[in-house]
């Protein structure tokens, strides 16, 4: 909550004005029953209609101050409100957006959004809520019971013996409370992620026939998300009813004093008014008192959730490491690695590239292919041995200047709702001339055909184009930024064996300096590499040239002499 109550100073002065101005208003509604009071006591009985309509304009006048004051004070409420939750999320988003792929596997991608969603709202309520009841319902409370002393002390003392009583049971509550939301804040991450696999894999649930399952997967989770809200919702509102009780008891109690009192002349009847009024204002400030709690418990719940993500330390720390004078631009130094850190994904891979030369990838589906990759990228940071680049660790080379080195296209990669253009720009410095020259290297002429050409708008996911359309605009976007390294991960799968030789043709006569590491399930997009390495389970099980691999490698024989029959040549 400390993390989040931060966000709070550069508001510090507005809400400064605001609670002023609110306690404005409370004082003024604290004054109302007080002075009734003395026009029941004191002005009625002497008959004057000048001076009854005299105080009873100051009624007025008091009621115009306490509701101008509590709107005024509430709008500048709900603007702080507004402003802290914008940046929290801000802030949320910036850190979501450069945690490494470890946390946010560790963390998962629907807790995130649910992070960013209905955690974000509840912090909302509570900002808004502590400016507003925060102020008000103490003021209320401690401003009621010194007016009422002020009233008749016996009859305070029965109303002050109910406060300690409310005080435990609340505090009670809303320990009881808060542990029950954390648990509804993780159902409706999982019901988060159902509804985002259900959304993102409609075509699948469709084609499969499988909506009745899934609906009645979505179902469970649901009923366990409402089942534990509502437990949580019950145990919070135990506080109402029970100090609607304690209340209610001290109102009898005190109409009954009160009724004793006046009838021996004790207390004047006007007082007794008040007192009752003043009670009604002290129990509105219980309610509020114990709204607050309810709110605070959620938020409290929902703020310690967005300050683990906003406190998660960086993963991928720059180290210190001295850089070799080295022949090779990309070199892996017998690397191994592992997701979990109990069974390697990928174990003892060594390869050295000179700049402007190829690496082919192939492999069985889950060999550790797109690993070698995340590991170049430094995605993930490996467990023994050494990623380097150009002589240099990677771990020493910082995020923005690594990145900017790698022109990358992914077999189902992002595709976002812009135009062709800024999908393949990307918020980069691409000038239209690069932008050209990508789309005619990655074979995506189509673009041109298209009812609006580079200005066509594409539905997110690319939904409006074919899978070897949205294959080559993703090539055309990884060759527009001139990378130092290319990496084609399964990237043209989509693709017939003439565009795809186009493809190869073109990346060999026009970016012959780039080097080109490329994953395929085709033998073809990968024969003429100057390096081919065959991965299983996680090890390289051959490596060299496609002609030395036809050889040495039974593997990769079996699955050239299957895709390419007797063409085994390159």
């Amino acid at each position: 909550m400390k993390r989040i109550l931060g966000f709070l100073r550069p508001y510090a002065r507005r809400m400064s004005l605001g609670f002023a101005i609110k306690f404005i208003g409370t004082i003024g509604e604290l004054w109302l029953p007080w002075i009734l009071t003395h026009m029941i006591n004191n002005i009625v009985p002497l008959q004057r209609l000048g001076l009854i309509f005299l105080w009873g304009g100051l009624m007025v006048f008091c009621s115009g101050v306490c509701v101008a004051a509590n709107i005024t004070a509430n709008r500048m409420a709900s603007a702080v409100a507004r402003d802290t939750t914008r940046a929290v999320r801000h802030s949320l988003y910036e850190r979501i957006a450069y945690l490494s792929c470890a946390q946010i596997d560790r963390v998962g991608v629907p807790s995130l959004v649910s992070r960013l969603t209905t955690d974000t709202y509840n912090v909302h309520q509570m900002v808004g809520m502590i400016q507003r009841l925060g102020v008000r319902a103490p003021i209320m409370l401690v401003g009621g019971i010194l007016m009422t002393l002020t009233l008749d002390v016996p009859s305070t003392l029965i109303l002050l013996a109910t406060v300690p009583l409310i005080g435990i049971s609340v505090t009670y509550v809303s320990m009881k409370g808060i542990p029950l939301f954390q648990k509804l804040q993780t159902s409706i991450d999982a019901l988060v992620r159902i509804v985002r696999e259900n959304i993102t894999g409609a075509r699948v649930i469709k084609a499969l026939s499988r909506g009745e399952h899934e609906v009645a997967r979505f179902g469970r989770q649901n009923a366990e998300t409402s089942g534990r809200e509502v437990r949580a919702n019950i145990v919070m509102g135990l506080g109402q009813p029970i100090m609607n009780i304690l209340l209610n008891a001290g109102m009898v109690a005190v109409i009954l004093l009160g009724a004793r009192r006046v009838y021996a002349g004790q207390m004047e009847p006007g007082t007794i008014v008040a007192f009752l009024s003043y009670f009604t204002i002290i129990a509105g400030a219980m309610m509020g008192l114990t709204r607050l709690f309810v709110i605070f418990s959620r938020s409290n719940a929902s703020a310690n959730r967005i300050a683990e993500i906003l406190d998660m330390p960086a993963d991928l720390a720059v180290v210190e490491s001295p850089a070799s004078d080295s022949p090779w631009h990309v070199e892996f130094d017998d690397v191994s690695f592992s997701y979990n850190k109990r069974g390697h994904a990928v174990e003892h891979i060594s390869f050295r590239l000179r700049r402007g030369e190829s690496l082919g990838i192939i492999g069985a589906t889950g060999s550790g292919k797109t690993t070698i990759v995340n590991l170049l990228m430094r995605f993930y940071d490996v467990d023994s041995g050494a990623v380097r680049i150009d002589g240099r660790d990677v771990r020493s080379i910082d995020e923005e200047t690594l990145h900017t080195m790698f022109g990358v296209a992914f077999q189902s990669d992002a595709v976002f709702s812009d135009t062709v253009r800024e999908n393949i720009a990307l918020g980069r410095a691409v000038s239209q001339e690069d932008i050209d020259r990508a789309i005619e290297n990655a074979q995506a002429g189509y673009i041109a055909s298209l009812a609006d050409g580079q200005a066509q708008h594409l539905n997110a996911q690319g939904t409006n184009l074919s899978g070897g359309q949205r294959q080559r605009l993703l090539i055309a976007r990884a060759l527009a930024g001139h990378p130092d390294i290319l990496i084609l991960d399964d990237s043209s799968s989509a693709l017939d064996y003439r565009t795809d030789a186009d493809l190869r043709l073109a990346l060999r006569k026009n970016y012959s300096d780039v080097t080109s590491i490329l994953i395929a399930s085709r033998v073809s997009s990968i024969a003429h590499c100057t390096q081919i390495i065959v991965m299983d389970e996680g090890r390289v099980i051959g490596q060299g040239t496609h002609q030395e691999l036809l050889k040495s490698c039974p593997v990769y024989a079996d699955i050239a002499k299957t895709q390419m029959g007797g063409g085994l040549s390159a």
